[in-house]
Order: structure tokens, then C-alpha cells, then sequence
């Protein structure tokens, strides 16, 4: 394809190595560029104008950030092209409310749908449709082509959910965000001014987002280059390298933390029964938490504190042949957010071993009743097993590990 400029939008956690990478590896000139993140990197291209933006829930930055990139894709030429730069974190961090919205309305909603358990998809259904420039939205603002280079956060890669699909064209609609609604606490629990939007787009006073047919997104095309199978795969090289076997579970990890947890406790189980130890079993996905109680914490954190009453079970494994004794293992655990922000908190996540229940127990830590609260994060940091990794630069979802020794 050959473009009289090339324009460059990079939005996402992974926004700055991206850039960067883009525009010092593509042999093409770049004409402008802009980036999109959490934080500023140190280093950036010098033809780069930054945004700080919030995530997870969005702010005036992200509004602002959000206008930036409309102008971008505006002022490409019809003989341009738009390469955009998507990575997790981009619905938060470039957001712009739909005409009739307030920046609160937005913010109160994606409150209560995290506080409600939503799953990205619900999530990003809803933040389609009172968005300005998701759901397809950034790319009919040019007249351009339009090419995503995209790392997947998204279990199944659904570009449409991604960042909640700027340059895609979107098969949700309004009824589908009004039934997110219905299922995540009641249109009564959240802004009149959001339900009201939405009951106006179901019924077509409000135009849908731009479908498969509409002229401009038919000129945007994107393409997955990493993601959660990226990250385990670097996870299988690193614990074979240390004498472990692995197994990987196939299925993505998703659905309620905690049930997600006794659920991947039966999978190291059934490894157990087939593989002898030194094992590693990696899962990964993305959980959910449906908040009831007023504690602390993040889906890899619950999930680490719902494994506290299945790790015990594991230090004595199936025995391989039905003939022998079961043998003394030693067995530890960790949930793990590769964005390396795991909920509001500082941690990406937390780690159970065999004396994870001695040691609360020592401390008068009941676990049953932090994992009743949602307090996972105080529990763990009480015993000193919160994984602090700081930032990482990108996201592509969770990744469960299990070290059977």
C-alpha cells in the first residue's frame, strides 16, 4: 500500500514500547504520531505528542486523549493511511462520552458494572454505545485506510472488544448494552442520563454503531499480534528451562475468581494423576470478582485466596500407579495480572503455598472470611505473599502457574 503520510495512533498499556518500536523499525516515514497511556514512557520517538490518561476507570485525560486521536483521524488524508496501535487499557484510557453524556455518567457506569462482576465483553458493550469514538467510531472519522496492529487482552481475541473496537466494525447494539444493564443490577442503579441513551438507541433515535456495510470501516483492517498464548508461551520456555514438565491448560481461565480457582485445582489434580513432579501446570484468562463485601483486592488476588482450602489437597498427589502409596509433594501457586496491576491495588497478585493456612492461622487470619469480604489484598499482605512487579508496559490477561516439586 503506498500513502502520501502515515499517521500513527498508539493507545494502551502497551502504547509507548509499541510506538517506539513502530516507528523505528517501519521503513516508512511517519507524519505524525501520538500516544496513549497510563504513564509516560521515557523514552518516546521525538515526532511523538504524549497522553496521560486514566485507567481503570476513565478521567478528563482520557477525554482529552480521546480528542486527539478523532483529530488524528481527521486530518488523514483520503491517500493516507492510519496505523493504530491497540493494546489493553484502551477503553479507559481514550474515552469520549456520546453527545447528551457527562464524563460522571461514563465513570459511574463502568463503577458499577467492575463492582457487578461484568465481563469485558458486557463491559465493552455498554461502553460502546456511549462512546464517541469506540465501536468502530474512530475509523469512520477517516477517510483513510486504516490498519490495528493489535495485543490482545481479550480471551478469545475478539477484535470488536479489544479496546473496545475503535477501527471495528461492532455486532453489539443499544439492546445489547440495555440487557448488560438488566443483568448487572437494574437500569435503576445507574445514571438516568446513560438509560435513557440507551433506551433512546434501541429504539433508533440514536444512530447504532457503524456495521460491517458502512463504507469506512470497510477500509480498516486489523491483526492480532500477541496475546495470552504470547505470555504462556514464555512461561512454558522459562519453567522447562528449569527442569520442570508442563502442562498448559487449554481452555481460557474465566467466569467467577473463586469458582474459576477450584475449578483449575481439579485441573493440577488431573496433571498430578497423568505427570510426575517436578511439574508446572499454567492456566490463563481473565476472571471476574462480583463484589458483595468492603475489602480490598483483584481477581488474581481472590482467585489466589479461594485456591488457600485446595492447596492443601495437592501436597499429596494421585499416585501415578494405582499400586503405589500417594507420594509427599510440595506444591505453591500464583495468580498473576501481566499488566502487573491487579485491581485498585499496588500488587499483581499473590502466591499460596502448603503453610499459607499454618502461617494465617499463626497470625489470626481467617481466609474463608477475607474471601467472604473481598478482602483478598489484606490478607496477603499481612503474610507477606503479595507479588509486586510494578507496571509492566502491557496487558494480555492473567496467567495462573502451579510448581509441583
Amino acid at each position: 500500500m503506498r500513502a502520501s503520510a502515515v499517521h500513527v495512533i498508539a493507545v494502551g498499556k502497551a502504547a509507548g514500547p509499541m510506538l517506539t518500536e513502530f516507528v523505528q523499525s517501519a521503513n516508512v516515514r511517519v507524519q505524525t504520531a501520538i500516544g496513549i497511556g497510563p504513564a509516560q514512557p521515557g523514552m518516546l520517538p521525538s515526532e511523538t505528542a504524549w497522553f496521560e490518561a486514566g485507567h481503570p476507570v476513565p478521567d478528563q485525560r482520557s477525554v482529552a486523549a480521546a480528542r486527539g486521536a478523532l483529530q488524528v483521524a481527521h486530518d488523514t488524508a483520503d491517500d493516507g493511511l492510519l496505523i493504530v496501535l491497540l493494546s489493553g487499557g484502551a477503553s479507559a484510557l481514550m474515552a469520549l462520552p456520546a453527545e447528551g453524556l457527562t464524563l460522571a455518567d461514563k465513570q459511574e457506569t463502568v463503577r458499577w458494572l467492575l463492582k457487578g462482576g461484568a465481563t469485558i465483553h458486557e463491559l465493552n458493550t455498554v461502553r460502546k454505545h456511549l462512546s464517541a469514538i469506540k465501536g468502530g467510531r474512530l475509523a469512520a472519522a477517516t477517510r483513510a485506510a486504516v490498519v490495528t496492529l493489535v495485543i490482545s487482552d481479550v480471551v478469545d481475541d475478539d477484535l470488536s472488544v479489544i479496546g473496545s473496537g475503535p477501527t471495528m466494525p461492532d455486532p453489539s447494539t443499544f439492546a445489547d448494552a440495555l440487557n448488560v444493564l438488566d443483568a448487572r443490577g437494574g437500569r435503576a442503579s445507574y445514571p438516568a442520563a446513560v438509560v435513557s441513551h440507551l433506551e433512546r438507541g434501541a429504539r433508533g433515535d440514536i444512530d447504532e454503531t457503524p456495521k460491517p456495510d458502512n463504507p469506512r470501516i470497510q477500509r480498516s483492517v486489523a491483526r492480532i499480534i500477541g496475546g495470552r498464548m504470547t505470555a504462556v508461551a514464555g512461561a512454558v520456555e522459562a519453567a522447562r528451562s528449569r527442569g520442570y514438565d508442563v502442562h498448559t491448560v487449554a481452555a481460557p481461565i474465566v467466569g467467577e475468581a473463586r469458582e474459576a480457582a477450584v475449578m483449575y485445582a481439579d485441573q493440577v489434580r488431573q496433571a498430578l494423576s497423568r505427570l510426575a513432579p517436578p511439574l508446572c501446570v499454567l492456566g490463563s484468562g481473565e476472571t471476574t470478582v462480583h463484589v458483595t463485601g468492603n475489602g480490598i483486592g483483584g481477581r488474581n488476588q481472590e482467585f489466589a485466596l479461594a485456591m488457600v482450602s485446595s492447596i492443601a489437597d495437592l501436597t499429596r498427589s494421585a499416585p501415578l500407579d494405582a499400586r503405589s502409596a500417594p507420594q509427599e509433594i510440595e506444591a505453591v501457586f500464583g495468580s498473576i495480572g501481566t499488566d502487573g496491576i491487579d485491581g485498585p491495588t499496588d500488587a499483581a497478585g499473590a502466591i499460596v503455598d502448603a503453610t499459607t493456612l499454618t502461617r494465617a492461622a499463626a497470625g489470626g487470619l481467617d481466609a474463608a472470611a477475607y474471601l467472604h469480604n473481598n478482602d483478598s489484598y489484606h490478607f496477603f499482605n499481612a503474610l507477606g505473599d503479595l507479588v509486586h512487579t510494578g507496571p509492566t508496559g502491557t496487558n494480555v490477561g492473567d496467567v495462573q502457574v502451579a510448581l509441583i516439586a
